[in-house]
């Protein structure tokens, strides 16, 4: 079953398949399965390169959405009466974090195409019908073509041979378990464990319903689609534990592995960020930031100890020592007033007198301080 505005695309495919067949044909026989299902193999990891930016790009946006969830469920209990409002605001919502549901669903998306053409191409290879470049030596090579016995055209419920059906039974439980697995490493190791919402209830249970429908569909597939599929979900599998090692989601658990990783090396700062190598981390750090990044450490960690530490309790001997000293303390000061008062002549008697009784009212100057005459009043007027 072909559709014509896809042409395009089947003669896309087919080239791609072509060339690599004719790469592998060097090494293997050119009508065996290994040329033509590596063939398959390469097609794919040649995809997967040119979907990296929209990787990167599917992971932002799941990052986004966990992050906004909490806003989400609040906008939903707060507009639960009023479904156009409560649309507009989470519109908003999603334009000023930059996602948006469907982000996460791109990769798969652009990817749709190449399978439809795959499946397109393989089922006229299995009729003898020409089909992009695959034409003339080309079809009946492909025709001729078996991996471990079974042909890159047969599927599961096609074919009468048990051989056959042995062998496309395992690479749909191997399509479906690679499935699973890339989807519930995602889930445990890298989701932020801090944040409870319905979206990651929903991830959880996308975990089992995926694998369950490749299984249900791939009794339909034929083997080179499943050679197709086995390769992508390898190659992501693999993707994503680089991404998770490497580049972690904060708050998850592979993100605490890392931060651990990475202060057992030296090259963690104080502030929790990463000494970076040369090449973009690709080599060590110098010794020197290793260095710098450990005194910061200790600087932080001595700062953290000293302002942890509480005043040591005193006994009571020690109390009463301390009062004592207090109170020595307070006789040698009145002793040093005293004397003070003393040494003033005799002629300042009263305003020494003066002094003490405004220093013994509440609001006074203080004691040993010499009182300004006040300006006022008028000058007496000079004598003509």
């Amino acid at each position: 079953m072909t559709f014509g505005f896809l042409s395009p695309l089947y003669t896309a495919v087919s080239w791609i398949i072509v060339q690599f067949h004719s790469l592998y044909s060097n090494v293997f026989d050119p009508d065996g399965g290994w040329a033509w299902g590596l063939a398959i193999a390469s097609m794919v990891v040649v995809i997967r390169i040119c979907l990296i930016p929209l990787f990167v790009k599917q992971i932002k946006a799941t990052r986004a959405m966990q992050a906004i969830q909490p806003k989400m469920k609040a906008i939903q209990e707060r507009y639960k009466n009023d479904r156009q409002r409560q649309s507009e605001e989470m519109m908003k919502l999603y334009k000023d974090a930059g996602t948006n549901p469907f982000s996460s669903c791109l990769p798969i998306i652009v990817q749709a195409p190449f399978f439809t053409a795959l499946y397109g191409v393989l089922s006229n290879v299995a009729k003898g019908h020409d089909i992009g470049v695959i034409h003339g030596g080309l079809l009946v090579s492909a025709g001729k073509a078996h991996i471990f016995g079974a042909p890159l055209s047969a599927t599961f419920l096609g074919s009468p041979e048990t051989s056959v059906k042995i062998v496309t039974a395992v690479m749909i439980v191997m399509m479906s378990l690679s499935q699973f697995v890339t989807q519930r490493q995602l889930m445990t190791k890298n989701v932020d464990l801090t944040v409870k919402t319905p979206f990651m209830q929903q991830q959880k249970m996308l975990m089992y319903v995926f694998p369950v429908m490749f299984a249900v569909m791939g009794i339909n597939f034929p083997v080179g689609v499943l050679v197709y599929w086995l390769t992508t979900n390898v190659w992501s599998m693999g993707q994503q534990l680089v991404v998770i090692h490497n580049n972690p989601t904060p708050g998850s658990k592979a993100f605490e592995e890392r931060q651990a990783r990475l202060k057992k090396a030296g090259r963690l700062r104080s502030d929790g960020t990463e000494i970076k190598g040369a090449l973009w981390g690709m080599l060590p750090p110098s010794k020197t930031a290793i260095a710098e990044a450990a005194s910061a450490a200790a600087v932080v960690e001595e700062s953290v100890r000293a302002s942890r530490q509480q005043p040591r309790r005193q006994s009571k001997a020690q109390r009463q020592q301390a009062g004592a000293g207090q109170a020595t303390e307070a006789s040698e000061a009145t002793q040093v007033e005293q004397a003070a008062e003393d040494a003033v002549p005799a002629d300042s008697g009263a305003k020494t007198t003066a002094a003490k009784q405004t220093a013994a009212k509440p609001g006074g100057t203080k004691q040993g301080t010499r009182q300004q005459p006040k300006r006022g009043g008028q000058r007496p007027k000079k004598k003509s």
